[in-house]
């Protein structure tokens, strides 16, 4: 782990189980606690071609918005075959390209029952096989609860329940939001102006519970401590005004770019990201620009791990 002093710019080599001696007994560290579906069905279309759907978002019991391939040839009431008892028909309907809504058809008991069957894990496109059964807990947060994204929330895959214990024992709090991840948030930023990269709207949740905290926490002068990108944006997007999180469910699409004034967190921990991505950019925004392209610098002449199941970067 590469850990970055946001006031000296300083750079240090530590390794993740060091983290609750490098917290202070108070913080509080805000988790995203959305589990990975298996969202990828992998099907045939009526002349025998094959099909992929990335289920996205659901709008009602078997109605999804969906990334469909090939996007072209699968027109309104093509129907994808899946498995004798799972298919999925392509509806008419007006979405924001390039998502499409399709329609689960399953039988007796039900599309979740048959997505569960039948779903594959949408693994990361640079890990170049097959999901396995193993993936269905790997590819998961050990805080893991509600069932929506199609990506993990990478920075909570580092954690264990023994160092959730540490923790625990060094009097760190944790809390935690959901914000359940579509591909959006992985779009290339391809605009010459930051500010104007867009992505697709994200449903999160708020707890009482984890407002409640993070206001104390906030009140009192103790850090609060954002693990992994999806939590800084759902703290930064509920988060009023008055600097004070709101409870509730809402859905966001802020893009943090530098100059955003941050008013919920006072650390982050995260992976290290690509280029031209907007994760990039909301690191580059909380610790500066010059002083993430320095520590991505060093991250990789020391051969730090990049992507999903790579190494961590914490800034204080």
């Amino acid at each position: 782990m590469l850990l970055l002093r946001r006031d000296t710019g300083r750079l240090e080599h530590r390794f993740f189980r060091e983290l609750p001696e490098l917290l202070r007994p108070g913080d509080l560290l805000v988790l995203n606690r959305s589990r990975v579906f298996p969202a990828r069905l992998l099907g045939r279309r009526p002349g025998g071609g094959s099909a992929e759907l990335l289920l996205v978002r659901q709008r009602a019991a078997e109605l999804w918005e969906a990334l469909v391939r090939p996007g072209r040839r699968l027109r309104p009431g093509t129907t994808i075959t899946i498995a004798p008892d799972f298919a999925a028909r392509i509806e008419d309907g007006a979405l924001r390209a390039p998502l499409r809504l399709v329609r689960l058809l399953a039988g007796a008991d039900g599309a979740d029952a048959a997505l569960e069957r039948h779903g594959h894990v949408p693994l990361p496109p640079y890990i170049r096989r097959a999901d396995t059964d193993a993936d269905r807990e790997r590819y998961q947060t050990v805080f893991s609860r509600e069932p929506g994204s199609v990506a993990a929330p990478t920075a909570g895959l580092h954690f264990t329940p023994a160092l959730l214990e540490r923790l625990a024992a060094r009097g760190v709090e944790t809390t935690t939001v959901l914000l359940h991840v579509g591909p959006g948030t992985f779009r290339p930023v391809e605009v010459a102006d930051v500010r104007e990269h867009r992505v697709d709207p994200e449903r999160f949740t708020i707890p009482g519970e984890a407002a409640t905290a993070v206001n104390r926490a906030r009140a009192a002068g103790r850090r609060v401590i954002a693990v992994g990108t999806t939590s800084t944006r759902t703290l930064e997007a509920a988060t009023g005004d008055d600097a004070r999180l709101n409870a509730g469910d809402g859905e966001t699409a802020l893009v943090i770019v530098p100059g955003h004034s941050f008013r919920a967190l006072d650390g982050l921990l995260t992976n290290f990201h690509l280029p031209r991505s907007s994760l990039l950019l909301l690191v580059s925004a909380f610790a500066g620009r010059e002083r993430v392209l320095g520590a991505y610098h060093e991250a990789v002449r020391s051969g730090y791990r990049f992507y999903s199941y790579g190494d961590a970067m914490l800034v204080l």
